[in-house]
């Protein structure tokens, strides 16, 4: 299968791997063309996920239209804050379109000021495509950890458990399990409310409270 992942960073790197392992032809999109390059030269993301080779049947270039030529599954692995512009981009490439075309976002995030989800933000600009054909990837993860090969679990939300079948077949791995949810809204939600709770977490430490006050506030 072609697959292109957006993004050249922790989890671009370890779902490339993934997916590359098991035969698929997998392309790394980094906007940077300098760290592009870079990691096309080195096979390493030392800043991201040091120690860990990219695999060779990955390819990785920052020239967008070369990325997405012939794509079957998109893979979107970028900071929340850019995936509207990048999805601008693609929506000007008439070879990423159709019905068998699949949208797999692994993006954690709210949109600043429309506090759109990421499925919504896609779905906007790439408005020829049909809700059905955008899943999320969601944790709980670490990039490392996968990349390391270490057991995992991760929910993959989709409306259409046809769709989810196929997807959950291609990322199946010995060390890497996804579940189904048909909840794509609460999947998304939870994956951006999770930072908030884990600072508040964090705020508690610091004032030397203990596991009584972190209960209350993950039950409430």
């Amino acid at each position: 299968m072609k697959i292109t992942v957006l993004g050249g960073g922790g989890w671009g790197i370890a779902i490339s791997n993934l997916l590359a392992e098991k035969n698929n032809e997998v392309r790394i999109w980094e906007f940077d063309k300098a760290y592009a390059e870079l990691l096309h030269t080195t096979r390493e993301s030392k800043s991201k996920l040091p120690g860990i080779t990219i695999h060779p049947n990955v390819g990785i270039s920052s020239d967008l239209q070369a990325q997405l030529a012939g794509v079957e599954l998109l893979i979107i692995a970028l900071p929340s804050t850019v995936v509207r512009s990048v999805c601008r981009l693609i929506k000007g490439n008439q070879g990423f379109r159709g019905p068998r075309k699949l949208i797999v976002s692994l993006v954690k995030g709210i949109e600043n000021g429309s506090l759109m989800r990421m499925s919504e933000v896609i779905l906007q600009e790439l408005d020829y495509l049909d809700p059905t054909q955008i899943a999320i990837l969601s944790g709980p993860s670490h990039a490392e950890e996968v990349a390391r090969g270490i057991p995992t679990s991760v929910v993959l939300a989709a409306k259409d458990e046809k769709i989810a079948t196929r997807l959950q077949d291609i990322f199946y791995a010995e060390n890497f399990r996804t579940y189904w949810n048909n909840d794509v809204t609460g999947v998304e939600l939870c994956g951006s409310y999770k930072n908030v709770i884990a600072i508040a977490t964090g705020i508690l430490d610091g004032l030397n409270l203990g596991d009584n006050t972190k209960g209350a506030l993950l039950t409430r």
